[in-house]
């Protein structure tokens, strides 16, 4: 039943890669008469792709519920995951290590989820009277490069969780 889980899991992470080939091809291939149509695709490349990691990362965790034995439908969060298998489950602490780890695969896609799921901030009109510094734009980094990354920490501890149960 695990495996069905990891099978899953899978799928959602190469689907990703997939969106994240696809965005950057369309940034490779600039072409000035389509800009604005590759610049919506591109962006839908990129909210796809983190959409996918973070269906992926609540998959996983319902994949680790299941090698528990304590499926449970709509499990979400890391603490809700906790609670249902234990803190001292070894996956759990690896997870928390990660969460508190602020370069680590999980806490990106935390914070790419919270981004993600909330409107852009309201932005100040900007003329030469009112400007007295430039600042760049507060968040995650969603650079197809960043993703990419995040997903194949994700996809190594897929597979090592995977390999592990998998020998029982």
């Amino acid at each position: 039943m695990a495996s069905q889980w990891y099978s899953l899991v899978s799928q959602k992470l190469s689907l990703a890669r997939t969106l994240l080939d696809t965005s950057e091809q369309l940034t490779a291939a600039e072409n000035p008469a389509r800009a604005p149509v590759q610049t919506l695709q591109h962006e839908a490349a990129i909210q796809g792709s983190i959409e996918l990691l973070i269906r992926a990362r609540q998959l996983l965790f319902m994949m680790i519920a299941t090698l528990h034995q304590k499926p449970q439908a709509g499990l979400l969060t890391l603490e809700q995951l906790a609670r249902r298998v234990g803190d001292q489950a070894a996956e759990i602490e690896m997870l928390k290590s990660l969460q508190e780890d602020s370069g680590s695969w999980l806490c990106h896609l935390s914070q790419l989820e919270a981004t993600q799921s909330r409107p852009p901030a309201l932005r100040k009109t900007v003329s030469a009277e009112n400007i007295i510094a430039i600042s760049a734009e507060a968040g995650p980094d969603r650079s197809a490069q960043s993703l990419r990354t995040t997903l194949k920490a994700m996809k190594q501890f897929v597979d090592h969780l995977e390999d592990q149960h998998g020998e029982w």
